[in-house]
């Protein structure tokens, strides 16, 4: 894998040869006192729109990627909001913009962060900062990348005025340290700060989380808090949902995009407006139909940068689900967050479940069913060949109950792996029975889940 390649490089190479359910029962989540409150229902959706100057903005003074000031403009702002409009009228979403698009003094910029502001005013819309290009702690110190939060929200009160704030920060990957600091100091307890399964792919490397909301570990921001001492009362986020049988895949691992799902670029720019538009769909399908009876609500997002256009495709997307979910809310980022919030107080009774088929677009074998459990312990997904029957094989195991920690300095590597990873990139990482894990690995799964045991 060229490390070097992004999604942007892959689409325009790819371009040429690419062509049951039940109501879940009523979950009740305890708080410190002793009350409890019903568990978050529903479907949600949130849309995060990028304003930025360059493609990738490391740090206030280091860019990596492509300028892009000319896909920035007024216009193309003022598209993106109408296309979302056209899609849900009444629904709000949230504007992240980079620290350059805030400070530019030309024009462009000036009259940009104007039209953010009158969104805001008009519609409810919530503007935030997005650090490092989503990759703040791969390229810059977790002290650097505080002063720079602080600062950016800092401007962004200025900006919108009348006391505003936003209520989340979208970050891409943010380390547990400055999520701690988003809660603590700056009185934000949201943070898109992971990108789900996310591998081999762009300029970071983030496999090992839960792709709903969790509040994370003081030790790793992929582990899940598991008690008081290491909890942050900051609600993490997911950037991208992805079809979950892509998402296996490491990178573009056998010419395959691991990131398909309900972005553009990887759908609608891969594989056409077509079947593209039917993978959107299809994955958001698997939060909405069964996700949704399994767990009792369902969450899809995504990040779309205004510089990748694809409007039509967004208003397209936003009407198809609204006519086939219409009870769907599509708020912000932070009303997501602090409504899951106000509902989980702590991770003792996550248990997120997947049951999804693969949707037959590339990369998602049609035959092929993966079931993912998601909960403060450990995180475990199986895959089958459900046209043959055969056999289930563990194809990820991580564990949250065992220590872990996070780079010190700035890299790549942000991911958190042990015992199995999906990705298949260390020796170890090969498909199992549940009767080949460990005896103690067993155990902590046949806890929760006995019905597992006729797998083994």
């Amino acid at each position: 894998m060229d490390h070097s390649w992004n999604r942007r490089k892959f689409l325009s190479r790819a371009a040429s040869s690419a062509a049951s359910l039940g109501l879940a029962p009523l979950r009740k989540s305890v708080l410190a006192f002793g009350a409890s409150t019903p568990a978050l229902k529903g479907r949600f959706i949130t849309h995060v729109s990028v304003v930025r100057v360059n493609q990738i903005e490391v740090t206030p003074t280091r860019s990596i990627g492509e300028d892009e000031v000319a896909d920035n403009s007024v216009d193309h702002i003022r598209s993106r909001r109408e296309a979302f409009a056209r899609g849900w009228p009444d629904g709000r979403m949230t504007w992240a913009i980079s620290w350059l698009a805030l400070n530019d003094t030309r024009q462009q910029y000036k009259d940009a962060r104007r039209l953010l502001v009158s969104y805001h005013e008009k519609y409810g819309d919530e503007i935030t900062f997005i650090p490092g290009g989503y990759f703040a702690p791969m390229f810059d110190t977790r002290e650097h990348n505080k002063v720079t939060i602080h600062k950016a929200l800092q401007l962004i009160s200025e900006m919108v005025g009348s006391g505003y704030r936003p209520e989340s920060l979208v970050a891409g990957f943010m380390d547990a340290e400055n999520q701690r600091f988003l809660a603590t100091e700056e009185g934000i307890h949201v943070c898109q700060g992971q990108i789900w399964s996310q591998h081999g792919i762009d300029n970071g490397d983030g496999d090992g989380g839960i792709c709903y909301p969790y509040y994370p570990s003081r030790e790793h921001y992929l582990k899940p808090a598991q008690g008081s001492a290491d909890f942050i009362d900051c609600v993490c986020l997911d950037g991208w949902t992805c079809d979950f049988l892509s998402a296996r895949r490491n990178g573009f691992e056998g010419g395959f995009n691991s990131r398909m799902g309900v972005g553009p670029i990887e759908t609608v720019g891969n594989l056409g407006e077509a079947t593209g538009r039917k993978e959107m769909m299809d994955t958001t399908a698997m939060h909405f139909d069964q996700g949704h009876a399994l767990n009792g609500f369902g969450w899809v997002t995504a990040i779309w940068e205004v510089s990748i256009g694809h409007d039509k495709d967004l208003a397209w997307w936003l009407q198809a689900v609204k006519e086939r979910w219409p009870d769907t809310q599509v708020m912000t980022e932070g009303a997501f967050g602090m409504e899951w919030r106000k509902h989980t107080p702590n991770n003792a009774l996550l248990d997120y479940r997947f049951d999804a088929k693969g949707t037959g677009a590339p990369g998602s074998e049609k035959e092929l069913e993966i079931r993912w459990f998601m909960n403060r312990e450990f995180r475990l997904a199986l895959l089958h060949n459900w046209i043959t029957n055969g056999p289930s094989r563990v194809i990820d195991f991580t564990r949250y109950d065992l220590p872990a920690h996070e780079p010190q300095g700035s890299q790549r590597e942000w991911s958190l792996m042990n015992v199995l990873n999906q990705k298949s990139t260390r020796p170890q990482d090969k498909p199992i029975r549940l009767g080949q894990l460990s005896a103690q690995d067993q155990l902590l799964i046949y806890a929760r889940y006995p019905d597992l045991k006729k797998l083994a």
